[in-house]
């Protein structure tokens, strides 16, 4: 597999891959996803953790930006600017758990350079840029309506923080789920008229939360911390796993937008490598299903695989990912520890 096929590898969408040929050609091309720290790390974040591991395979230098200043304007953690510094340096050892190198990323928060008068020279370039209308269809990536605007002026300033971010870091690739793309794209035109790297944008899937389903929109219905119910933590132990899935959405032969399908496509069959997905029957229901593929699965499913049965297999693979997860927070509690003792991660 050569660089670009690793980097195109479980992506959703590339703008575009013509300009990625030409980044992949540069002897340490830069990538960067940006996270607001804000709470408990999901199961969702396997997806992101994968890619970067891509990106590293691949030779880029990756940065992970610890947007706490983003987060403070988008009220998370109540406003708490040391909780979220604080819930930063806990993703920090998320990273580590979930197998990502600490010393192959570059952690950078935001809190580093928001006192560097040349940011501030790009934010304000930024939003000369650009118009208000155009900022307020970018306030998705905050997870905010427009109307909130008008409210709190701070929130204007956000996407064009975000756009800086990147110019600022001087970055080749702009990183992120889905529900960042307003804010690449609005990077990528600004970047013309400033006369700007233009980012080449790659997205991933945003995994569907468990109680929700159906052909919405993936935005509103992703995993999220803020739904405890409809999400699996990376701490959560394999009864509460087990629980969690018996009560998650998914029926029968329907792949579009079935939280434990989308588990087994984006999350489980990237980890199993060269074993086979095990469905564990009774001989009087038919007994054991291998999968090789998820393609076969997901064809097994369309075709009448139990939904149960699906679940229930999706459980033990869940719980076998985030065993040596919580081992890892056995040895290094110190972060997570404190996160809980103020708060901010109930488990």
């Amino acid at each position: 597999m050569d660089k670009l096929e690793i980097v195109l590898q479980n992506i959703e969408e590339i703008v575009t891959i013509p300009e990625l040929k030409i980044v992949l050609g540069k002897n340490k091309p830069r990538a960067y996803i940006g996270f607001e720290p804000s709470g408990t790390v999901h199961l969702g974040w396997k997806i992101c953790t994968n890619k970067i591991k891509d990106f590293l395979k691949a030779g880029f230098e990756f940065t992970v930006l610890m947007a706490d200043w983003h987060a403070y304007i988008n009220d998370k953690l109540g406003g708490d600017i040391e909780k979220i510094k604080l819930c930063g340096k806990y993703m920090e050892d998320c990273f580590e758990a979930m197998g990502v190198e600490r010393d192959k990323l570059t952690f950078v928060y935001a809190s580093d350079y928001v006192g560097d008068p040349k940011y501030w020279e790009l934010v304000l370039r930024v939003s000369k840029a650009t118009s208000v209308a155009r900022v307020k269809r970018a306030m998705d990536i905050m997870g905010r309506s427009e109307d909130e605007a008008e409210r709190d002026l701070s929130k204007l300033f956000y996407p064009a923080m975000q756009v800086s971010d990147i110019f600022y870091l001087n970055l080749d690739v702009a990183y992120g789920g889905m529900d960042q793309r307003h804010a690449h794209m609005l990077a990528r035109d600004i970047s013309k008229k400033l006369g700007r790297k233009v980012p080449v944008a790659i997205h991933t899937p945003l995994l569907t939360g468990l109680q929700a389903g159906g052909r919405m929109d993936p935005t509103e219905i992703k995993m999220s911390k803020s739904k405890p119910e409809s999400m699996i933590s990376i701490h959560d132990d394999p009864d509460k796993v087990n629980s969690k899935m018996k009560k998650a959405y998914c029926p029968e032969k329907t792949v579009d937008g079935n939280p434990v399908i989308e588990i087994c496509k984006y999350v489980i069959f990237p980890e199993l490598k060269d074993e086979v997905f095990l469905i564990e029957r009774p001989e009087k229901f038919g007994g054991n299903l291998e999968f090789s593929s998820y393609e076969e699965l997901e064809k097994a499913f369309i075709n009448g695989l139990h939904p149960l049965d699906l679940k229930n297999s999706t459980a033990k693979y869940i719980n076998k990912i985030l065993e040596p997860i919580n081992k890892y927070f056995e040895k290094h509690p110190d972060n997570f520890m404190k996160m809980k003792k103020l708060g901010i991660i109930q488990i």
